[in-house]
């Protein structure tokens, strides 16, 4: 959990820096402004609650939208295909860089969850992947490109039906 925090702090850009000073700058100001209106009761409770709203849901929303917007790419699956003489999932496809950004690195993650005919379990599976894998490209990807990817998943021993997730993380 360390290296996770060490990695998403050292990765951080100069928007993020200004995205969470800004909020924070909103937090304080929403506070203020509840208490130069104290004489208000109602609407000081309600200004210190949305302060606290933007306080903890603002950065996190921000940071996903941030980097949706900031480094915007596409995924290509050609082909899922289970191996036969080993016991592991092929998965080649490409990703593609659409934003104006290069890209440096790209993390993709993919999960295979289960396929049933109740449609209610049907739309909880594939939050819960039973198997996941992960792929690091390096290759710097400049934009309008794309890279090819190969990500085995294995051991991957099923037989029935079956579904993949997949996302990418680029920066």
């Amino acid at each position: 959990m360390k290296t996770r925090i060490i990695d998403f702090i050292h990765h951080l850009l100069v928007y993020d820096y200004l995205l969470f000073g800004g909020i924070f700058i909103l937090f304080l100001l929403l506070l203020i402004l509840a208490i130069a209106l104290r004489n208000k009761i109602g609407l000081a409770i309600f200004l210190v609650f949305i302060a606290f709203g933007v306080l903890t849901v603002g950065p996190v929303a921000g940071y996903i939208l941030l980097h949706q917007y900031l480094f915007k790419h596409s995924i290509i699956i050609h082909e899922v295909k289970a191996l036969e003489f080993t016991e592991a999932l092929l998965i080649k496809g490409d990703i593609n860089n659409t934003s104006k950004r290069s890209f440096s690195e790209c993390t993709i993650h993919a999960g295979v969850y289960k396929v049933t005919h109740n449609r209610y379990i049907d739309r909880i599976y594939p939050f819960i992947p039973f198997k996941k894998g992960s792929l690091t490209i390096s290759t710097p990807i400049v934009p309008g490109e794309s890279a090819p990817f190969k990500l085995f998943i294995e051991p991957f021993r099923y037989d029935k039906d079956f579904n993949l997730t997949y996302k990418a993380e680029c920066r």
